[in-house]
């Protein structure tokens, strides 16, 4: 395929005309792309920083077969690509300038896109995560379950949620999608935080959730703070939240965990989620040539 073939744009209501009913068609695999693009468009361009954010879409006799966007400063986000694919969208953000800091797909094509990233631009790739995407089955309640209630975070909440999403930020090495009043006011405004409290009424752990778009809804973050962990206070905030989803119409309930905490993977499946796919994480470091390519399906 030629590089050309890849349609780039910064318009994001030109991207989802276009790319909008793609995304849909597969909504638990497209969840981030589905939620990132809901959180431009209903809270603005800049939500995710300064910088423009950047779309793209692969289309082929009026079909759109792939997409793609980037909020700088992060990494490019993909839909599921051959290798082909990879190597031309590669080919054409490196012969544009594109400065990407890494990449984050599913596995396979993370690890094709990072390969074809070498060859174009001479960026050595770096596997930073491996993650694994989660859908609901049939919740069930860990046990032992812990004493207390689950209540939606409100306004009284706020401090508690910038401090917690600050340390969850922290621990997962990420880059904050705002800063972090603004993201405890846009949570607690639509009721997307649940804590779980103790009987004495000490909140203890969260578990945030994604606005339902295409009918599916994503856990997250969970967080509970380090000195209260080991005593099912998160297990109990996303059975709240877990619950609560399909009660709002949620379709499907989704979650990522990174496969490197065996802790929370083994939680998950045993409250009923089920694996879907794979993700990978890659950053991009400095130009070598003395480095061995990638190896797809590493």
């Amino acid at each position: 395929m030629r590089p050309d073939d890849w349609h780039l744009t910064e318009d994001l209501d030109d991207f989802l005309a276009r790319a909008g009913d793609f995304l849909r068609s597969r909504p638990a695999l497209h969840t981030v792309p589905l939620t990132v693009t809901e959180a431009l468009r209903t809270c603005g361009a800049d939500v995710y920083g300064t910088d423009a954010p950047v779309f793209g879409l692969l289309e082929r006799a009026g079909e759109v077969r792939a997409a793609f966007f980037r909020t700088p400063p992060r990494r490019l986000a993909l839909t599921a690509l051959t290798p082909e694919e990879a190597d031309g969208l590669a080919a054409r953000l490196a012969g544009l300038g594109h400065l990407l800091p890494g990449v984050n797909a599913e596995h396979d094509t993370a690890t094709s896109f990072a390969g074809a990233w070498r060859r174009h631009t001479g960026a050595v790739p770096a596997l930073r995560e491996r993650e694994r995407l989660y859908r609901l089955g049939t919740l069930t309640p860990p046990e032992p379950f812990p004493e207390g209630r689950g209540r939606v975070a409100g306004e009284e909440d706020r401090e508690r949620l910038m401090l917690w999403h600050h340390a969850f930020v922290t621990d997962i090495g990420g880059t904050s999608a705002a800063d972090n009043s603004a993201w405890a006011d846009t949570r607690i405004a639509h009721g997307h935080v649940t804590l779980w409290e103790t009987p004495d009424g000490a909140a203890v752990s969260m578990a945030g959730r994604t606005p339902m778009v295409a009918g599916q809804i994503r856990v997250a973050p969970v967080h509970t703070p380090a000195h209260l962990r080991g005593r099912g206070y998160a297990g109990a905030a996303t059975v709240e939240v877990s619950r609560a989803a399909p009660a709002a119409g949620a379709a499907e309930v989704l979650l990522f965990a990174d496969l490197a905490n065996p802790t929370s993977n083994g939680l998950y499946q045993r409250i009923g989620y089920r694996p879907m796919a794979d993700f990978a994480v890659y950053d991009f470091g400095a130009v070598s040539g003395d480095v061995p390519p990638v190896r797809e399906g590493a």
